[in-house]
């Protein structure tokens, strides 16, 4: 038993290995080229397009991790049914469920480290090269309306809530074009205080600079507004450094216990949070997706190989792994449209071709 472990691992490992490194070549090529064109602009050379490329590579891993342990696992599997290899295994004694779990064991090694790539070095790679971009294009871009954080204390004053605005990052702490508004129990606007420049504290504390702070004060039936530029500034505040860069970069720069702490701040402060629990919960089982690509790929092993060559089940392989990947972003969008159960978005395609793959290798060792 230990020679036939030792020939399935060396085989299937240095096939997903070399599959990864093509996907990891290409997709490097591809960032590249797309890199090219800001080449020579703000100082960036083709040096730093490479350095940010090979600094997206954990991430574009990481998501394609699954697709190469199914082409890899078909391309194995193939190889051996095609020389007869596997069918002599089959008639000195594997049987069908002890090669299940082979392939099991396997895929839940591909699946640790699926997940530790994703959790701890593609959110790495993915934080360092969004700097290093920021540091070139001036700042980190949040959209039109850039990025919005909410906040509540209690104090002597009273119950205050804050509405805190950030138009642009250069990184998850450091922060521009900052606005902040402070509204009351009933919700009437108290300040706002405008900074071009703000850095998050460990404390919490805010350091803003160029301030102009705007105070609204009632006078009678009417209110003025009374307007303060301060050259420094502090603003306290509950707010962690990881829950203000949670909301500034992207999600992709977030590990799975990061997320679920932001979507505690989001639920905490009635935000909506959607999108980021359907991340979570995505990020959360998408290891686990190995072990159904695993089971996709074992009904392969007991085609005879008169019923297509290798290159034509990996090239089956890469139809499955391509729906595959579809079908998961068609249920993200639907699930955030529809406002669906988060696990279940992310739990439902990997059940469905989970279904698929053990009905398929039934049916084949029970009737081929």
């Amino acid at each position: 038993m230990r020679t036939v472990r030792r020939l399935f691992y060396v085989d299937i490992v240095s096939a997903v290995v070399f599959v990864a490194l093509a996907f990891l070549a290409l997709f490097f090529f591809i960032d590249f080229v797309d890199e090219l064109r800001d080449v020579g602009t703000r100082g960036y050379s083709a040096a730093h397009a490479a350095v940010y490329s090979l600094l997206l590579a954990p991430a574009h891993l990481y998501e394609l991790m699954p697709i190469a342990v199914l082409i890899g696992t078909i391309y194995a599997l193939a190889r051996l049914a095609q020389s007869s290899q596997y069918t002599i295994l089959r008639t000195g004694g594997l049987g069908p469920g002890r090669a299940l779990w082979l392939l099991a064991s396997l895929a839940l090694a591909f699946g640790a480290f699926t997940f530790v790539v994703g959790d701890f070095i593609s959110p790495l790679s993915e934080r360092v090269a969004s700097q290093l971009r920021a540091a070139f294009s001036g700042s980190l871009k949040l959209g039109r309306s850039g990025a919005w954080i909410k906040e509540h204390s209690s104090g002597p004053a009273g119950e205050r809530s804050y509405s805190i605005n950030v138009g642009s990052a250069e990184r998850g702490t450091l922060l521009r074009d900052v606005r902040i508004f402070e509204f009351d129990a009933d919700g009437l606007l108290l300040t706002r205080t405008a900074a071009a420049r703000a850095t998050v504290g460990r404390d919490g504390t805010w350091a803003l600079s160029d301030v102009v702070l705007t105070r609204w004060v009632e006078s009678g039936a009417t209110s003025t507004a009374r307007e303060e530029r301060l050259a420094h500034s502090e603003w306290r505040s509950s707010l962690s450094p990881n829950v203000v860069a949670a909301a500034v970069l992207p999600v992709t720069t977030m590990s799975t216990l990061e997320l679920w702490r932001y979507i505690g701040h989001l639920a905490d402060n009635e935000q909506a949070a959607q999108v980021q629990k359907i991340q979570f919960w995505n990020r959360a089982l998408y290891p686990f997706v190995c072990l159904v690509m695993v089971g996709l790929a074992l009904p392969f092993a007991y085609l005879h190989a008169r019923s297509g060559g290798v290159s034509m089940k990996v090239f089956a392989g890469i139809m499955l792994g391509v729906s595959f990947v579809l079908l998961n972003n068609v249920f993200r969008h639907l699930g955030l449209l529809g406002n669906w159960t988060p696990w279940i978005v992310a739990a439902t395609p990997g059940a469905l071709y989970l279904v698929l793959s053990l009905a398929a290798f039934s049916w084949l060792v029970r009737f081929r």
